[in-house]
Order: structure tokens, then C-alpha cells, then sequence
């Protein structure tokens, strides 16, 4: 028996489309997701709460000029709507929000096109949306993008992320002043008197959840009765700012499900995209797959996860879609593709070049090198070479692009400077690219991996008060909360000392500088020490320091040489971060790389000391994170 075709009925208030598996309620012209019916359940999405607050596109926008992160909260809503396709295998639909001059300062100068698709046989329906912006308008700010689904809490208790990221979740009400302490930060907050007793003593926090972009591909929630998975899928980032790793929100208590496009989290100002005078822009944001599944026995539940990751592979190997009407989203043909190979040259590791093995490659727009990190008004595409550092990366939308890389195992950043354009149906093979990265003379002693994370370093065990039970014994130690009060707890009367070549960063370098607290409630900053022994020094030559920051939030690190009290510094960042990560569990941010000349007078024979003081003392979240110390000898001194 043939299944039923997708139907669209349009209401007076509302449009649903039903293909005989889902059915899926639209408030009109608003564009609101109010209803969806699956699985015999009558709704999926929280129907305690105001339709308007169920299953909505947002953003956050401010005037040019403005600074900070924050600004004007939007659900925007459209003021117009139109069928785009109607056949018995698809359905597509349109909810459009113009701007005009008479609106100005009073909405986000942007034209606003949210589509809904259902296709037939499908369990589950597609969202993207069109942001554009005339040349003629006002310039501003925009800080975030983002689509949210609010699932039923009666219903909805276990959420998962990844493998070893699932659990089940506290309620709403367990954050609510009666029952939760709040913490340093609003997002954290202590679970005293939980609904259900099993929460008591943990800390619940959605930045405990967050996922780098090239791991955010799906994630959601399971209802045990019944036993039904709602999974928000991303089969592509090529939307979404800040490259493979910066880190977004997923899921967390509400019980949320979250899309995010475009955030300045861990990174700060950074990452928001401000829109200059006479600028134009467009850019689509999606789509993403909003996917059900359901079994039939509560034992089987827990299945819905490995099904939901099944159906995530099914809509990467079918990205980019072929089905979305609007011109602006290019489908599969009108694409292009880039290979070749990626070699890294140092010369005093090897004299012949070595495999870029895992090296994460990527197209992204004009910029510096590295400027792919703070980019968020282009697409970028970005793949991970193999051990013989091949790569290819296709499905690349029509435009001029900046190849760029990092290696894992290497300091800095590769730019191939050549600009590569890219137009429908392309296949261009790069050759042989080769990384050469910052060097100046052999190296003498480092610390860490670079990696441009702090993983590598020590992380403590959480004080026993502020517990996530799920990262206790887990690989991301780093996700619980308070681990930056573990500071003064370990060095309660001193700082930090490395001595090289008897210190492991392993168990001896914090995986954090963070400020200490006072006994009377102040901070004041940290400097650490690095020890090392020269026998021999060049004292006409200059010595490198490489020092390569994993994130920095309201810091300023400064550098001395043998005397912790010179004046001024031998070097100094500056006030330098807004990454906000050691609140926000992370263990990197924004990649900064500092190299630092050492005249070869400033060291001496025997002992020598590096002081490094983080001097911006006025709150306890300020600190930065290490990704990787290295001092090299001056070039004429032989390895």
C-alpha cells in the first residue's frame, strides 16, 4: 500500500503540515512551531507554556556603535506568509518579516525569511532561514542566531549530547530560588531541593553541555513513556561561525533543544557580527533536520540515541539537500571541490617535510591568517586530512576563499596566501602545500601540546559541593564546575613553580591561571614561575619564547626575565579576552600565539627564571589558559 503523500492545510491562524507520520503546527503569519503530533503523543513542545515560547527561530541584535555581546531579544515573528511548494512529496512554506525605513530602531534592519519543510515518508521536518541586508540600510550589530524547541517536561527527562554525554536532567522548577542556589554565574546553579531527591548537591549549568562545531551534529532528549527521541540534526557547519571549534550550546534543562548559528560564547565581541555602512549581506542559515523516533518498549528507549545518530549520518551523506526552493541555498551541482596535500617544514625536526597527519583544512572568507576564528558573516567548509596529510573538501558554495590550516602537534596558523575562487561544478587539486610554521632556532624546553586546548594540563577533582555527577571519572574533567576556586586550595601559600626537566605539566602545571581570593574577599593576581638550568648562554645572540594562549578572559599576562619586579615588563599582552571559558566549563577559546624575543644578556649561566604574572585582579572568572610554552635557542646555536 503506497504511504500518504504530505498534506498542508492552511487555517485561519495557523498552517500544518502532516505527512502521515509527524504533524506539525505553525502559527500564521508568525511562523511559530506551536504543535507537533507524533507517536500518538498531541504535542511534543511544552504546552504549559505561551505558544509563542514552544518552538521558535530568535536573535539578538544592537545599533552599530554598541559593544559587549548583549542587545535587543528577538522571536521574530513574520508578517506574511506564502506556500512555496506543494506537491504529495513535499511540502514548503514561507514566513517573511520585511523591513523598511519606518521600522528603523525599531527592528533589526534585516529582511527575514523562515521556511518549514516536510517531506513525505519523513519523520520530521527541515528549518532554515534567510537573513538579508540592503547596502542602503542602517548598519548594526548581531550578536546571535539561533532556533529553540521547548519539549514537555512532563515527558521528556533524558537528554543526550554525545556517547558518554547523556543523562537523565533535573526539572525547570529545580532551578527556580526554592529549590536551586544560584552560583557565580546565573547559568550555574546549585540543586538544594530538587523535585526529584537523586539531583540534591549538583550543580546544573547548559555550559556544562556545550560541543565544538564539528562534533554539534546531533544531540536532544527521550521521553521513556512513551518511549519517543526528539533530535535537532546539523548535518552541515558551513553556516555557522567560528570554524570547526568553537564551542555552542546544544541541549539542556527546560527541557531545551537548541540550533545555534550564530553566538559569541567563548569567544566574546569578537565573534559578533557587526555590519558596516553601505555593507550588503545575505546569508542562510540552515537547514537543519528536526527528526523523531520512537519504539515500542520502554527497555528499548535508550536505542533512540544510536538511531538518532544512524539518521545524522543519512542527512550528512544527502548534505547539501537538493530539495530547498530558495535560490539563495545552492544545491549539490552548483558547487565546487578542492583537494590536495598539506606538508609541515621544520627544519629542526626534519629536514624533509613532514605528513600534515590530521590536520584540520578549511575554505573560509578573505581574512589573515587565522582570521578564520573571529569570521561570521561568510561560509566556511572545513574538512581533517589524513595521516599522509591528504585532503578533500567538497560541497563548497561559489565564491573567493582563503585556504587555511592548523596541525595539530604545530604552533600557529597556515594561510595559503593564493586567493582560490570557487565556481559551479569546480575541481580544483591544490598539489603540495606546505605549512612552515614560526621557528627560529632549536628548542631548548617546552611545556604542553599544542593542540590549542589546555587538556594536557592538570585538571582537579571538583570540591565535593559543586558535583555533576556525569563528569565524575569522565574524559572532560574540565566540565565541572568551581574548578578555578581549586587554585588557592592547591597553592594556598604560594604560586605556581615548573622546574623543566623535573616538573610533568601533566601534575604540575593548573590547567588555568586564575586569580587568588583573599581572606577578605579580593583577588589579587598570580604569577608563575618556570625554572630552567642553561649551561651555556649566547649572550649576543636572542632566544624565543613561543607562548601559545588556549583562551584569555579579561586578562593581561606580562612577562619577566630573572627579576619578578622589572618594570616594565620584558613583554606585556595588554588587557587581552572576553572568552569567558573558565566560567563556562571550557577548556579553549579564542587561539592567541605571542612570541617573545629574550636577548640572550637578560639570562644567565645556571638557574633562570620566567615569571609570568596574570595582573588583572578584580574578579574571579579573569585568567587565561595555556595551550603551549617553548623556548628556542638563538638560530646560530647548534641543536
Amino acid at each position: 500500500m503506497s504511504s500518504p503523500g504530505v498534506q498542508l492545510y492552511i487555517q485561519d491562524h495557523y498552517v500544518v503540515m502532516d505527512n502521515g507520520i509527524i504533524q506539525v503546527t505553525i502559527s500564521s503569519p508568525d511562523g511559530i512551531v506551536t504543535g507537533i503530533q507524533y507517536n500518538g503523543i498531541d504535542n511534543l513542545l511544552e504546552v504549559e507554556d505561551e505558544e509563542v515560547h514552544r518552538g521558535y527561530w530568535d536573535l539578538v541584535w544592537s545599533k552599530t556603535g554598541s559593544t559587549g555581546t548583549t542587545g535587543t531579544f528577538d522571536v521574530f515573528k513574520g508578517t506574511s506568509f506564502k506556500v512555496v511548494v506543494e506537491t504529495e512529496d513535499q511540502v514548503e512554506v514561507s514566513f517573511t518579516r520585511t523591513w523598511d525605513i519606518s521600522l528603523e530602531g525599531g527592528v533589526v534592519p534585516l529582511n527575514l525569511d523562515k521556511r518549514f519543510i516536510m517531506l513525505r515518508n519523513s519523520p520530521g521536518f527541515y528549518s532554515y532561514a534567510v537573513f538579508e541586508h540592503l547596502e542602503e540600510w542602517p548598519p548594526f550589530n548581531l550578536p546571535q542566531v539561533r532556533i529553540v524547541f521547548k519539549l514537555r517536561k512532563d515527558k521528556f527527562h533524558y537528554m543526550a549530547v554525545a556517547d558518554n554525554r547523556q543523562r537523565f536532567m533535573p526539572l525547570p522548577e529545580d532551578r527556580l530560588l526554592d529549590r536551586g542556589q544560584p552560583l557565580a554565574t546565573p547559568e550555574a546553579v546549585l540543586l538544594v531541593n530538587p523535585v526529584e531527591p537523586e539531583f540534591k548537591g549538583e550543580v546544573d549549568d547548559k555550559y556544562q553541555y556545550s560541543s565544538e562545531n564539528k562534533d554539534l551534529k546531533v544531540h536532544g532528549w527521550i521521553s521513556l513513556n512513551p518511549p519517543v527521541g526528539f533530535w535537532q540534526i546539523t548535518p552541515s557547519s558551513e553556516f555557522r561561525s567560528g570554524g570547526p571549534i568553537k564551542q555552542n550550546l546544544t541541549s539542556h534543562v527546560g527541557p531545551y533543544c537548541l540550533a545555534m548559528f550564530l553566538s559569541a560564547h567563548y569567544a566574546g565581541e569578537d565573534l559578533v557580527l557587526k555590519l558596516n555602512p553601505g555593507e550588503p549581506w545575505k546569508k542562510v542559515f540552515g537547514p537543519v533536520f528536526l527528526y523523531l523516533n520512537s519504539v515500542s518498549s520502554e527497555d528499548n528507549a535508550f536505542s533512540l540515541w544510536e538511531d538518532a545518530k544512524n539518521q545524522m549520518r543519512r542527512e550528512t551523506q544527502n548534505w547539501p539537500y537538493s530539495f530547498p526552493a530558495s535560490e539563495d541555498f545552492p544545491k549539490p551541482d552548483q558547487r565546487g571541490k578542492v583537494c590536495g596535500r598539506l606538508e609541515v617544514q621544520d627544519r629542526y625536526i626534519s629536514y624533509e617535510p613532514i605528513p600534515a597527519n590530521g590536520a584540520y583544512i578549511g575554505l573560509a572568507p578573505l581574512g589573515d591568517v587565522g582570521s578564520w576564528q573571529r569570521e561570521c558573516k561568510g561560509y566556511q567548509f572545513w574538512t581533517k586530512a589524513d595521516e599522509d596529510g591528504n585532503f578533500t573538501i567538497d560541497n563548497i558554495r561559489t565564491g573567493e576563499y582563503n585556504i587555511y590550516a592548523w596541525v595539530p602537534g604545530f604552533i600557529g596558523d597556515y594561510k595559503y596566501d593564493v586567493v582560490v575562487n570557487i565556481t559551479e561544478g569546480c575541481d580544483i587539486n591544490m598539489g603540495d602545500l606546505i605549512y612552515e610554521p614560526l621557528r627560529n632556532g632549536p628548542t631548548l624546553w617546552e611545556i604542553g601540546i599544542p593542540d590549542r586546548t589546555a587538556a594536557e594540563f592538570y585538571i582537579p577533582d571538583p570540591d565535593l559541593k559543586y558535583i555533576n555527577k556525569l563528569y565524575v571519572n569522565h574524559p572532560d574533567r574540565y566540565r565541572q564546575y568551581g574548578l578555578w576556586e581549586r587554585y588557592a586550595d592547591l597553592y594556598p601559600d604560594g604560586d605556581l613553580v615548573f622546574t623543566v626537566g623535573i616538573s610533568d605539566y601533566k601534575n604540575d602545571w593548573f590547567f588555568a591561571q586564575v586569580n587568588r581570593k583573599k581572606e577578605d574577599g579580593t583577588y589579587e593576581g598570580t604569577t608563575w614561575q618556570i625554572k630552567f638550568m642553561l649551561r651555556d648562554v649566547d649572550h649576543t645572540g636572542t632566544y624565543t619564547l613561543r607562548l601559545a594562549l588556549a583562551t584569555a578572559h579579561l586578562a593581561e599576562l606580562q612577562v619577566r626575565v630573572n627579576d619578578p619586579k622589572s618594570d616594565p615588563p620584558l613583554f606585556t599582552t595588554g588587557e587581552i579576552g572576553h572568552d569567558n571559558t573558565i566560567a563556562r566549563h571550557g577548556i579553549h577559546g579564542l587561539y592567541r600565539l605571542y612570541n617573545i624575543d629574550v636577548a640572550g644578556v637578560e639570562l644567565v649561566e645556571g638557574e633562570n627564571i620566567i615569571f609570568l604574572t596574570q595582573a588583572m585582579n578584580t574578579d574571579p572568572l579573569q585568567g587565561i589558559m595555556y595551550d603551549y610554552i617553548r623556548l628556542e635557542c638563538p638560530p646560530s646555536t647548534s641543536s
